[in-house]
């Protein structure tokens, strides 16, 4: 399942995947058949249970809807199981033949490394309760070392009973390696975000993070200025680094995905990217028919987020290797 550079998704069909995923008929048709066994057994087994429970005395208390919550639901997982599991290895065989096609290697599971850690520390996420990753996409683009991949962060409020999870970001993390030598630390953020923290006024002058100082960066360019705040250690390396010109496609990218935000942080001789724009990447399903058209979201969410790490690389000032999707539709 090899392709070339960002392959469309005709190449990715016919470079192996269309056949593999014709291959997985018999692994699909198996799932189903052990789900459906799973709950025609747990159907017979809990019916007289729960008969015997709510007849007895316990029927007349909670306890006995809370036990027959407790037994329909944990049946109802159990026998979905290997649904889950179907669904997953068609992802991890979708994602990892779109993968290939840009000389990267895919991997469902995730150990987030130092741009989580730096993301957090420069105010790219927001404060959490708990974590959790997957869709690894790592190799190198371009000749630059590359790395994406989902994170979600929940926070928890309320108390008592009331109680929750909340998601408070969801969406890519991307690391990349810069195509010049840098040694600021540089910040982009959408205009009036740190206003928003801070609760003042008017823009920030200044944002620290753990004692390190970033001051506000002005942009001759307006358009730059009404959409996004640059913050950095050195003002002359931070307009080299972030040009106006990145400013449109940055804007689409934040369309097309539905995104309420875009950060980047260059540091460190690499630019991290945090992106609120919920789940992607889920090509993974149990209708044969609508494999293409799950493979296609994916290389099309895929192929806009890479294109848009190496906008921001710098190659030949923001180059775009392929268009990036117009729209939340053809996502």
């Amino acid at each position: 399942m090899a392709g070339g550079l960002g392959s469309d998704i005709n190449t990715l069909m016919q470079g192996g995947l269309e056949e593999w995923l014709a291959d997985q008929t018999e692994m699909r048709e198996g799932a189903k058949k052990q789900a459906i066994s799973r709950w025609v057994g747990c159907a017979a087994i809990l019916m007289p249970v729960l008969a015997f429970v709510w007849f007895s005395s316990l029927g007349e208390t909670q306890i006995a809807m809370i036990l027959s919550l407790i037994a329909i639901g944990g049946a109802g997982w159990w026998g979905y199981r290997p649904i889950v599991a179907a669904t997953q290895a068609i992802k991890i065989g979708i994602n990892s033949a779109i993968a290939q096609g840009w000389g990267l290697a895919y991997s469902p599971d995730v150990t987030p490394g130092r741009e989580f850690e730096a993301a957090r520390t420069y105010g790219l996420l927001p404060g959490y309760d708990r974590s959790g990753f997957e869709d690894r996409w790592h190799g190198a683009l371009e000749g630059h070392d590359f790395e994406l991949y989902e994170c979600h962060l929940e926070d928890q409020r309320g108390s008592g009973k009331n109680r929750r999870w909340v998601t408070v970001f969801r969406g890519p993390v991307i690391r990349m390696a810069f195509g010049r030598s840098f040694r600021s630390t540089t910040l982009l953020e959408r205009a009036g975000k740190h206003r928003k923290w801070l609760g003042l006024g008017s823009a920030s002058d200044h944002v620290s993070f753990d004692g390190h100082r970033l001051d506000r960066v002005d942009q001759v360019h307006p358009a730059f200025a009404d959409s996004f705040a640059l913050y950095s250690d050195d003002g002359v390396e931070a307009r080299v680094l972030v040009h106006p010109a990145y400013v449109e496609h940055l804007l689409r990218l934040e369309d097309a995905f539905g995104a309420r935000e875009l950060r980047a942080l260059f540091s460190a001789g690499e630019v991290i990217i945090a992106i609120e724009a919920g789940d992607l990447f889920e090509s993974g399903g149990m209708d044969p028919a609508a494999d293409r058209k799950n493979a296609e979201r994916a290389a099309r969410q895929f192929g806009a987020l890479a294109g848009l790490a190496l906008a921001l690389n710098q190659n030949d000032r923001g180059r775009v290797i392929a268009p990036g999707p117009q729209s939340p539709v053809d996502l």
